[in-house]
């Protein structure tokens, strides 16, 4: 009875492990869908449009902020945002656009953001270069 317990559990772990790496590779340009609130499909081009169009809340784009490869921030306490999780972003501009996270200037900047703009956004900025770096045992006592 153990045996087959056993294999079975195997069995369905590598059958979702397959499934989480499976798919068809995303045609040029075009980021795969995000699970994040089913999210359309991330437009490169257009997200790259998008992050250089000034809003009409502050005047500013997104790149005016976090530079244009979103590594470059205007100011040191903004976040470097260029090869983000792409979901990681979504959620963000999703949350900043609802209310449920607040900041001064991208609640208003994110308030009139569709789902399609909000993907194409996280799709072109998850494609940039990354400055991201992992902190774990960054600050451990020997």
């Amino acid at each position: 009875m153990k045996t087959s317990a056993f294999r079975l559990a195997a069995a369905l772990a590598a059958g979702l492990v397959l499934s989480a790496c499976g798919g068809a590779p995303a045609e040029p340009g075009v980021a795969r869908a995000t699970t994040v609130n089913a999210l359309p499909e991330g437009r490169l081009a257009e997200g790259e449009a998008r992050a250089n169009t000034k809003g009409a809340a502050t005047g500013q784009s997104c790149v005016d902020c976090h530079g244009a490869d979103g590594n470059t921030p205007l100011d040191p306490t903004y976040p470097k945002i260029g090869g983000q999780y792409r979901d990681y972003l979504a959620h963000a501009l999703q949350a900043y656009r609802s209310g449920d996270r607040e900041h001064a200037l991208m609640s208003n900047q994110a308030a009139d953001l569709d789902d399609q703009q909000i993907a194409d956004l996280a799709a072109w900025f998850a494609s940039r270069p990354t400055e991201l770096r992992d902190l774990h045992g960054v600050h451990s006592i020997n």
